[in-house]
């Protein structure tokens, strides 16, 4: 990297920045909506066999826009629930916020309280802010490229387990199922014999938070988007930990599977999930 594009990279880290405090208010606006919604009944239809879509996904996406273009009104936008097939198939260019407005929809139609708010600023080529709230259980995750990870205000960061069979592994499954069934059912057989435990909580915005403050030891998945997984990339390597694809290919949010770990355990989780351990 040249002198001149280190330069770019700071002054972008430095006006991003300055801007967590807004987007941290924001969310957590968009939060208390969330929980207004949390309290009545859903109303809920379906985007596919089991892809559901609520009242409050729609909502508090559009609150998020609506604070966030007043924070930045330079950058674009690539939201869950407005955007195209174009859109996703195009790179990523220029300030851009990656919004997921309920990670868990599912989990929010039955009452399940894992359910997030996702939110991420990308720009050259990078994740410069990334929050996970979870309103439910008051936890808001936060982070800042070359910043930290922070929970609540607190520094956290991912576990120092060593050895995969002392790991939990953290894992989810795509709304396709049915057409990945043979390999998911094989990498979770070999999880259930290889690692401490499996855990699905239902959105992978969450998994990943949860792997940045060590909880889970690693997280894994197939056939994500990228407002899944921007902002829980940034708060995992902040927090120490490493992703990837899962085949230990580079990683960016258009990449459909994803790896993310401690960094300690990462590459026995590449072979295992190869079958080659």
């Amino acid at each position: 990297m040249t002198g001149a594009s280190l330069d770019r990279m700071t002054k972008h880290r430095t006006t991003y920045e300055s801007l967590l405090p807004s987007v941290v208010e924001t969310v957590r606006e968009a939060g208390r909506m969330l929980m207004e919604y949390w309290h009545v009944p859903r109303e809920i239809r379906r985007k596919g066999r089991i892809d559901l879509v609520t009242t409050a996904d729609l909502a508090v996406e559009k609150i998020l826009k609506q604070r966030l273009v007043d924070i930045l009104p330079a950058a674009t936008f690539m939201a869950e629930e407005s955007v195209s097939s174009d859109d996703l198939a195009r790179p990523l260019d220029g300030p851009t916020w990656i919004i997921d407005p309920l990670d868990g929809t599912t989990n929010f139609a039955h009452g399940f309280p894992f359910v997030a708010i996702s939110v991420a600023l990308w720009d050259q080529g990078q994740v410069h802010l990334g929050l996970v709230h979870l309103p439910v259980l008051d936890e808001l995750f936060h982070a800042v490229l070359g910043g930290g990870t922070r929970l609540n205000g607190k520094a956290v960061a991912v576990s120092g387990i060593s050895d995969v069979e002392n790991s939990l592994v953290a894992t989810g499954f795509p709304y396709t199922i049915r057409d990945h069934l043979p390999p998911i059912l094989t990498w979770l057989e070999t999880m259930l014999a290889h690692t401490q435990g499996v855990r699905r909580a239902g959105s992978a915005a969450i998994d990943l938070a949860y792997t940045a403050a060590g909880r889970c030891d690693a997280f894994y998945e197939i056939q994500l988007k990228p407002w899944d997984t921007a902002a829980g990339w940034l708060l995992v390597t902040e927090a120490g930990g490493r992703v990837s694809r899962m085949d230990g290919g580079s990683f960016d949010p258009q990449t459909p599977s994803i790896l993310a770990s401690n960094g300690l355990i990462h590459e026995d989780m590449i072979a295992l999930l190869a079958g080659k351990a």
